[in-house]
């Protein structure tokens, strides 16, 4: 056994429902440090852990995930020292990690490569959230002081590299549900499916999903939903852009935490980690992709098929030869890119999340991957020879960090991404022609979040190039014509307003 190798000996989830008799209204420190004590316990030391941990990095929480976010209730000055001074801890480094879902596993391949190297011992990874609190105590006009003032050494590392082009939000594509509908109706043109046939194929994806979580202690959700229940538009289950219905994106309205302890083989022994508790990280992989509007097809992420494929040839496997996986699924097009990358089947039988999902686990902000994870240590506990696939995803299919893990022994992990990286970055961008003028649609995407639809289209132009349009926000009759027809194929005439956006004039189904 290499020595070196990185092992997860620790995972702990805490959460609690608004709904249930013994809610008790806890902070995102509150939950956290209650899921990194379930870690500290699941390890079975022949001592005690908190002492010995040398790094706590912490998901950065969505209160502080914008330039305008605000907590309400106030929050700790210094998130990791919040949970270190809960556990009576005093960490040698403190770590907030960027903005994006891809963190958990991101800093699990981090510190792999630290450890490798001596550097950090003993390293617990932590997050939470308490969002359906938040929203629920504002509802009821009632209020909480969870400020904390820690001060100590801090390394913040910030909200992150934009992930929006400035022409992409300046015509409506702002929030993730609208341009992952750009990237899930690209598909389905791709596919040459009606909405019929691709809602029926989302509702069919996400089915099993939803019985997974509703054998979970920490979902959110535990009602269990058939494809055409999922799929289907009715009161309860309004569209909330096209083609996504309720049920089929990430739930926010979360209260979890969750926390990894992760160290090497050796210090493992050193604490009297019983061997039964290891769970090996076998292979790795981090890579970002290009832009949205930067990819050349938006149907796919190729960065995040590459990073899986890279984590599996690193652990010498094959999609075959994995038998659990947690694939991210804050929207259907995150789980169908990586499958189509991987080469897995719609009908695969092996079930593709641990946990039942964002949609109905719940998606606790950055940090639905530590549970995953958790989820994943679990069940590679359970099944000695088996491996696993954890896949994380941060933003809009632009950061995607995987990683694959095992029971039986494996060697330290120092991988480099860099050649590949540079690879995504140096592919040739679709020109963008945002000029007067007639153009196909590629894509599009209908917000039903307003007073009345508004859709966005990317289209190509006869010369090649692509534009982004918009409908006019005081003219709702182009959308309600893309509601009517078909979009996918249309053509569109555009022209730019005074404020230099495309703007929809015309619109003709093909």
């Amino acid at each position: 056994m290499d020595d070196r190798a990185t092992v997860i000996i620790g995972v702990g989830e805490a959460s609690e429902r608004i709904d249930a008799a013994n809610w008790r209204a806890l902070s995102p420190a509150d939950l956290a440090v209650e899921a990194a004590r379930a870690a500290l316990a699941d390890a079975r030391a022949s001592r005690d852990l908190a002492g010995e941990i040398d790094v706590i990095a912490a998901i950065r929480q969505f209160e502080v995930s914008t330039p305008r976010a605000m907590a309400p209730f106030g929050r700790a000055d210094n998130f990791p020292r919040a949970v270190a001074a809960g556990l009576g801890a005093a960490p040698r480094r403190a770590i907030l990690e960027p903005v994006g879902g891809q963190g958990p596993q991101h800093l699990v391949n981090e510190f792999a490569k630290s450890i490798a190297a001596g550097e950090d011992p003993l390293v617990l990874l932590c997050g939470a959230e308490a969002i359906s609190t938040v929203r629920k105590l504002m509802s009821a006009g009632e209020t909480r002081d969870w400020s904390q003032t820690l001060g100590g050494q801090l390394e913040d590392r910030g909200l992150g590299d934009p992930l929006l082009s400035p022409e992409l939000t300046r015509h409506g594509g702002r929030t993730p549900i609208v341009v992952y509908s750009l990237f899930e109706n690209a598909r389905r043109a791709r596919l040459g499916l009606d909405r019929a046939a691709y809602a029926a194929a989302m509702g069919a994806l996400f089915a099993p999903f939803t019985r997974i979580a509703a054998g979970h202690p920490h979902a959110m959700s535990r009602e269990v939903y058939d494809a055409a229940a999922l799929a289907t538009v009715t009161p309860g289950n309004r569209l909330v852009s096209d083609p996504y219905p309720r049920r089929l994106v990430a739930r926010d309205q979360a209260n979890q935490g969750a926390a990894v302890l992760m160290t090497s083989a050796a210090r493992a022994r050193a604490l009297g980690i019983p061997p039964e508790r290891w769970v090996f990280l076998h292979g790795g992989a981090d890579l970002r992709d290009r832009l949205p509007l930067e990819r050349p097809d938006l149907s796919q992420a190729p960065g995040a098929r590459q990073a899986a494929r890279a984590a599996l040839e690193r652990a010498g496997l094959h999609a075959n030869q994995v038998d659990l996986f947690d694939l991210y699924s804050c929207f259907p097009i995150a789980v169908f890119n990586l499958m189509e990358g991987l080469g897995l089947a719609l009908d695969d039988p092996r079930p593709l999340t641990l946990t039942g999902g964002l949609p109905f686990f719940g998606g606790a902000g950055n940090n639905y991957s530590m549970h995953a994870l958790a989820a994943m240590v679990r069940g590679l506990r359970e099944a000695p020879d088996a491996f696993g696939l954890v896949s994380a995803n941060g933003g809009f299919l632009s950061k995607t960090s995987v990683g694959v893990y095992s029971a039986r022994p494996a060697s330290a992990q120092a991988f480099d991404d860099d050649p590949a990286q540079r690879a995504i970055d140096s592919a040739q961008a679709p020109a963008l022609d945002l000029s007067d003028g007639p153009a196909t649609v590629v894509t599009y995407a209908i917000d039903y979040a307003g007073p009345a639809p508004a859709a966005i289209v990317v289209g190509a132009r006869a010369s090649g190039a692509r534009v982004i349009a918009m409908t006019d926000p005081d003219d709702p009759t182009i959308a309600q014509a893309m509601i009517a027809a078909e979009p996918l194929g249309a053509r569109v005439a555009t022209r730019q307003n005074a404020e230099g956006r495309a703007v929809i004039r015309a619109f003709e189904p093909a």
